[in-house]
């Protein structure tokens, strides 16, 4: 049995799908006016360990994820660099699916952008005017009537009134109540604009979603997702959107993952502790940033810091020494580790559970590896085949030693030359030249490991 914690419910329930075997999911994407973040690193690294265990234990799986590609923030980036929208939004899009694929991450299946789907989101304005529920203000702006939606507030648990009272609510005249928000606005003079039966504007942010999500999977699907900070406004806007203009359940689970805080304080531009997914790459490999992210369960939390990446560091490294000249089989019969792992990410996807299993399972390939045993080869294939759920152990065991952490000092084959001349030293009796050379690159942080087969070395 798989269970899901469901924000709509809050609580854990068995995850049943409309048809079966067959699995519906949307998560909300990026606005791409700038380079991705470690928070947008967690949403994408948690949905598609997801992804990755649905199709494991069978699903056929489409997975939708929109991009946002016209929004106030992206006219006012592409106006101060002085490039057009779609030359800003093309650029950032292309930087964001090479932090994905650094990361280790599977692209979705669809990849909708607003722009391409501006005649779909004109006809749900439309049917939801048609319906009562959005009106045109003074302001030129299309409005929806929150206070029209009888269940508006489901998803937070929580009445219209409480909601505002603790919310940033866009205020404005021509609204005729504070919650009621934008489906379509007016374009000032120079923007990017479309035709529509109010006039020449572009769409509100909630609204996107709504028909896109509809177009690709279906007025009602299984599985909508994204990060902590959507729940409200903006999943709370697509559900009353959706299913006043289809007149259906919009959506049966949703999901949320948790935030990314840095050394235990909110992430903000403002307190100097925003980083983007390069930046944090250029100090360590992108599998130990995925380790990080996947070593809690997709709803916790996580504090990013230099010290919690080495400790992900470390523990990657335990995974990696197990295989590191080992022979992997080709094929393996599924042990009790299998099985417990699986009945650990049927829980609610609870990856720190499923590591743990995963270093249960080092110790016995450990253990077999010492023993000579042949099992060795088999247990190896199956700790691959496991982590590559959580997107792990895909890199060459030797190749992710020596690069776990980016370094800029000394090169591989200036190390590989130290290591060859202290090689020569040890044959020729040379101890003092051998420990000379041993101290001397660990003192770069770089650690020599003299085994039957040779030297090997880490990196950090």
């Amino acid at each position: 049995m798989l269970k899901v914690f469901n924000t709509l419910t809050g609580k854990k329930e068995e995850f049943k799908p409309i048809e079966e075997g067959k699995v519906k999911m949307y998560v909300c994407g990026i606005t791409v006016y700038d380079y991705c973040h470690i928070g947008h690193a967690r949403a994408m690294i948690s949905f598609d360990v997801i992804t990755r265990f649905l199709r494991h234990i069978g699903y056929d799986l489409t997975f939708v994820r929109n991009i946002t590609d016209v929004d106030d923030k992206i006219i006012k980036r592409a106006e101060e660099n002085g490039e057009t929208t779609s030359e800003l939004t093309e650029r950032m899009i292309a930087a964001m699916h090479e932090d994905e694929v650094a990361l280790g991450n599977k692209l979705p299946d669809l990849e909708p952008k607003a722009t391409e789907f501006m005649q779909q989101i004109i006809d749900m304005i439309q049917v939801l005017v048609d319906k009562g529920f959005a009106y045109q203000g003074n302001s030129g702006d299309v409005f929806y009537r929150a206070s029209k939606f009888e269940e508006y507030g489901k998803l937070n648990n929580r009445k219209l009134e409480e909601m505002l009272a603790g919310a940033r609510i866009e205020v404005e005249a021509s609204k005729e109540h504070p919650a009621d928000f934008v489906l379509w606005k007016p374009a000032k003079d120079g923007e990017v604009s479309w035709d529509s039966p109010w006039g020449k504007g572009r769409p509100g942010w909630h609204i996107e979603c709504s028909a896109m999500s509809t177009h690709c999977l279906g007025n009602h699907f299984d599985i909508h997702g994204g990060g902590p900070d959507l729940k409200f406004p903006h999943h709370e806007n697509e559900i009353a959107q959706s299913e006043a203009a289809t007149g259906e359940q919009y959506v049966n689970y949703w999901m949320h993952c948790g935030a990314v805080r840095v050394n235990n304080e909110k992430m903000s531009k403002s307190l100097g502790n925003f980083f983007t997914i390069r930046e944090v790459l250029e100090k360590f490999n992108p599998e130990v940033v995925r380790y990080l992210m996947v070593s809690s369960q997709y709803r916790s939390s996580i504090d990013y810091s230099d010290a919690s990446l080495k400790e992900a560091k470390t523990a990657l490294e335990r995974l990696y020494t197990a295989l590191r000249g080992q022979e992997v089989a080709q094929s393996y019969v599924a042990t009790d580790y299998t099985t417990r792992f699986e009945d650990a990410m049927r829980d609610d996807f609870n990856t720190a559970v499923a590591l743990s299993v995963l270093f249960e399972l080092v110790r016995e390939l450990n253990k077999a590896r010492a023993e000579g045993s042949e099992q060795a080869a088999t247990l190896a294939a199956e700790l691959k085949a496991l982590a590559d759920v959580l997107g792990l152990l895909s890199q060459d065991p030797e190749y992710f030693m020596q690069n776990s952490t980016i370094s800029e000092g000394i090169s591989a084959e200036e190390i590989e030359g130290y290591i060859a001349e202290r090689a020569q030293a040890r044959k020729d009796k040379n101890f003092a030249r051998s420990d000379e050379i041993r101290d001397l690159l660990l003192e770069q942080g770089i650690t020599l490991l003299d085994t039957r087969e040779g030297t090997t070395w880490t990196r950090g």
